[in-house]
């Protein structure tokens, strides 16, 4: 029998149904070639040839990173992560499953094509997947950046057919293909909106339309002036004051005699300030994220001045747990975490070196120093046990993973202590990378984790640093770690904008 036989068994009009799809699909392909399209000629090949290689999509997550808005850093990320896996699919199982030739380019003008014709097959365009899965990823974490980038998207998608390269299906499959992969990577790692809304339960606070009775207090070491005016243009009556890193504390404590609200602009140490001092007096805090990495306001869910003035003027607020450390006369209270170990130590580096080369370099600097094998292990008892630790980290409310990467607070006020250990066996560095890559794991030779309101530690050495909310101070001998339940009232909006 002859190779080339076909004995595949085909339902009836298979043929005609395959024919009249390719000629319609031609004659679309056709009719552009064939249409006048004014404005296009020195756009869409030049689009077309920038998104090569997704370079016009690494150049779009860039622009979006560098705005230093959490909700656009998101969105890049997510479209980065949707565009890898649209294009890894297309090129190991589309372009290999269905081996269709480029379209003729005899009724596309010269003008239009381009000078390096592609040599892979055609069906389906990965140009077009990849310009639809960063679209897609961008949107689902931000409909406002989305709907930004979804026209470039388009005219990405537009410029494979303008310019002879691919047939409409081709396209359309593509973009269809690439839609799927962004709500693929969702699925993996879950958009905001699809996760339990941060900060319970609700309280009463004041209702400030305009701002009358908030007075913020704006850390000057942060960069805040910005954050500063488009808080007095958002809210008229509220009054703003900067100052001076050390003069932080003084101003807070002027403000709150004052204030219906205490507001703070800055980084977590402003913020845990300001937090103390509210707790004091009585009164509601407002978070104005401010600093490089704003984990309370992140957890709390205000991302910018957006969220922070809907929930001033609704009125809408939260009751949070606010954690609380005590040793001899040291004592202070923590809204994310507080530490012992390599971490202090980490910190106190970082710090050092953050003036003079910036906060993230500053830290894998930090890291690099902290964890280059001269270390000793901390030694404290508990449970009836003296223990050598690399690390204990005690977060404010339990911490989970979003997707595979750790570090989100669903509920702020579990009256829970969500407490990790690295043991303090073997070099540090393997040790924190183990229990890194463990997770929040119960138990595990390099860490533990329990959950629990109350942690009392004895037995540590004096001068021992100790780690809050990204400040540092000393302690010796006992250390109690403990809860105050739903102890501070904050601002945070009741829905979230994409």
């Amino acid at each position: 029998m002859s190779p080339d036989v076909d004995l595949t068994v085909r339902p009836p009009g298979h043929h005609i149904l395959r024919d009249r799809f390719l000629t319609a699909d031609t004659r679309l392909f056709e009719a552009v070639a064939a249409r006048h399209w004014p404005g296009a000629g020195p756009v869409l090949p030049r689009l077309s040839r920038a998104a090569n290689h997704g370079v016009l999509w690494f150049a779009t997550a860039a622009a979006l990173t560098a705005t230093r808005s959490p909700r656009a850093r998101r969105a890049a990320i997510r479209g980065v992560a949707s565009l890898a896996l649209a294009s890894a699919t297309i090129n190991t199982l589309g372009k290999r499953s269905v081996r269709r030739p480029r379209p003729l380019l005899d009724n596309v003008p010269v003008v239009r094509q381009l000078k390096r014709q592609p040599i892979t097959t055609s069906f389906p365009s990965g140009h077009s997947a990849s310009a639809a899965a960063f679209a897609t990823g961008v949107a689902l974490e931000s409909r406002g950046w989305g709907a930004a980038v979804a026209p470039v998207a388009a005219a990405v998608a537009l410029s494979r057919v303008y310019t002879g390269v691919h047939f409409p299906s081709d396209v359309l499959v593509g973009a269809a293909l690439g839609v799927g992969a962004a709500y693929a990577v969702r699925g993996l790692v879950p958009t905001r909106d699809l996760l339990p809304p941060p900060g319970r339960p609700h309280a009463d606070a004041p209702v400030l339309p305009d701002g009358e009775g908030l007075v913020v207090v704006a850390n000057g070491g942060a960069a805040t002036a910005g954050r500063v005016r488009a808080l007095r243009n958002a809210l008229p009556r509220a009054e703003a004051v900067e100052c001076a890193p050390d003069e932080l504390r003084t101003e807070l404590e002027k403000a709150a005699t004052r204030a219906r609200v205490l507001g703070a602009c800055g980084g977590d140490g402003t913020v845990n300030t300001a937090a103390e001092v509210a707790l004091r007096h009585g009164i509601p805090l407002a978070v104005l994220p401010g600093g490089t990495l704003n984990h309370f306001a992140q957890d709390l869910g205000v991302e910018d001045l957006r969220d922070l003035t809907r929930a001033v003027r609704d009125g809408d607020a939260v009751r949070v747990d606010v954690g609380r450390f005590c040793s001899g006369d040291t004592e202070g209270v923590f809204l994310n975490t507080c530490s012992l170990g390599v971490y202090p130590e980490l910190v106190r580096e970082r710090e050092r070196w953050s003036r003079l080369i910036g906060g993230w370099p500053a830290g894998v600097l930090g890291v690099a120093r902290v964890l280059r094998g001269d270390q000793h292990p901390l030694r404290a008892r508990f449970r009836d046990r003296t223990r050598p630790l690399w690390l204990l980290f005690a977060g404010n409310g339990t911490y989970h993973r979003a997707g595979p990467v750790p570090g989100r607070r669903h509920d702020l006020a579990d009256g829970l202590l969500d407490v990790r250990v690295v043991h303090g066996d073997g070099h540090p560095a393997l040790r924190l990378l183990a229990a890194a890559a463990a997770g929040p794991l119960t138990r595990s030779p390099a860490h533990a984790a329990i959950r629990v309101p109350r942690l009392h530690l004895d037995g540590i050495a004096p001068g021992t640093l100790l780690a809050y909310d990204g400040e540092v101070t000393e302690i010796s001998g006992d250390l109690t770690l403990s809860k105050l339940p739903e102890a501070l009232t904050v601002y945070r909006p009741r829905s979230t904008e994409h």
